[in-house]
């Protein structure tokens, strides 16, 4: 239930380890009402960027210390309060809170409560970056307004629905389930708001559409979803798994990590730190901007043009892979900052692979614009889309959509 039966507001928070975005939106037309980002909390020098959407106005800058996250909330308490968008308002009608990691067990938007938050605690072992995070930001809002229901929105959530042979890895089950090894998959918010967009793009129900989505950021994932489920995604216990990214390797030879160990001399942390930090893009050319990358190979930079063609190539397998998962593929769908962005990515991907049915209309391509687009040519058997996503309004949505029922 909602602290009022009229309220159609809803306020995201995204906490992560340092900082706080968050988003306000009417959710009585989807209208966003105010954006911002609070960054390097903690630090001598935080930095605070609000803009308000509602009334028009310019973006608001504030530079100070920012001790923690109570005091980041209230500080965005306080550039909402300015204009008119207070969190004491009774049009609020919950807040929804991006949580990395779920398990297997939260399948859906949850409200949250004392056991859900123990639950999100208990998952700390294999989400120790994001999790403990997430818990900050709920527990500093449910402080601030402790009436208000409170909605966690798991990234892994839409890919609870993978069969258990995608899920599981091939290895001790006993092990396995003692220490919660499985395939989880993130970006599930992305995903489940990209592949309902894209069937909706086609003109049909998602229960009628099998879609790969390419979530393409600086963390990229993809995922084959069957009638609006999704049966396989690319990422696995960890967001390290699948496509190469920004400063992720993805997939890799587990016995690299041995390897480094006995004859680099490399700890546990050093590896981790390798694959996840400097790896992927940057590991490859130093740079992980695709628009950078592209100006290199433009100017016959080799190391550029060996890590563009490495993501690539990845990028491509996963494609075939999740076309022979699903059967029947009706689109592709490429979304986030490279995948709606970077026209070059999204031919060198679909170059090739004509037989599948999948091309590119190079005009259409090359045009930029922020809504849904088909970019294939009308012969094509399967459409390929560029498809901003969403994921603050997906959140907004499914919070919503729980504390209204």
């Amino acid at each position: 239930m909602t602290a009022n039966a009229n309220a159609t507001r809803v306020l995201v928070l995204n906490s992560g380890s340092s900082s706080l975005k968050y988003q306000l939106l009417d959710m009585a037309d989807g209208a966003r009402l105010a954006v911002g980002l609070v960054e390097r909390i903690g630090e001598d020098t935080s930095r605070l960027a609000h803009t308000p959407l509602a009334t028009g106005g310019t973006k608001r800058e504030i530079t100070e210390r920012i001790a923690d996250h109570t005091a980041a909330l209230n500080a965005v308490a306080a550039e909402l309060a300015a204009d008119g968008l207070g969190l004491d308002s009774p049009e609020l009608a919950a807040i929804g809170h991006r949580v990395v990691h779920g398990g297997s067990e939260f399948t859906e938007p949850t409200l949250v409560t004392d056991e859900v938050l123990a639950h999100i605690e208990r998952l700390v072992p294999v989400a120790p970056l994001h999790n403990p995070a997430n818990i900050t930001g709920i527990r500093t809002a449910q402080a601030l307004r402790p009436d208000l229901p409170q909605v966690a929105v798991f990234d892994t959530a839409f890919h609870t629905t993978m069969p258990e042979h995608a899920a599981r890895y091939a290895i001790d089950t006993a092990t396995a389930d003692a220490h919660m090894v499985r395939r989880y998959g993130f970006h599930g918010t992305s995903h489940a708001y990209v592949s309902r967009e894209t069937a909706k793009l086609l003109g049909k129900d998602p229960s009628e559409v099998n879609v790969i989505v390419l979530h393409l950021g600086n963390g990229a994932s993809a995922s084959a979803v069957r009638g609006g489920r999704c049966v396989d995604t690319s990422m696995g216990l960890t967001p390290l798994e699948g496509l190469v990214m920004g400063t992720r390797s993805g997939d890799i030879d587990p016995a690299v990590i041995f390897h480094l160990s006995r004859n680099a001399g490399m700890s546990t942390d050093e590896i981790d730190s390798l694959l996840n930090k400097k790896s992927g893009l940057i590991g490859l050319c130093g740079d992980n901007d695709m628009r950078e990358i592209r100006r290199r190979i433009d100017e016959g930079d080799e190391r550029a043009k060996l890590a563009f063609d490495v993501y690539v190539h990845r990028l491509k397998k996963y494609i075939g892979a999740y076309y022979a998962v699903l059967g029947k593929v009706d689109a592709v769908a490429f979304t986030a900052g490279v995948g709606e962005n970077a026209a070059p990515v999204r031919e060198a991907a679909v170059a090739g692979l004509e037989e599948l049915g999948l091309a590119v209309d190079a005009e259409l391509n090359a045009q930029r614009g922020d809504a849904a687009r088909l970019i294939s040519p009308e012969y094509a058997r399967v459409a390929v889309a560029v498809v901003p996503t969403d994921e603050e309004l997906e959140i907004a949505t499914q919070a919503y959509a729980l504390v209204s029922a």
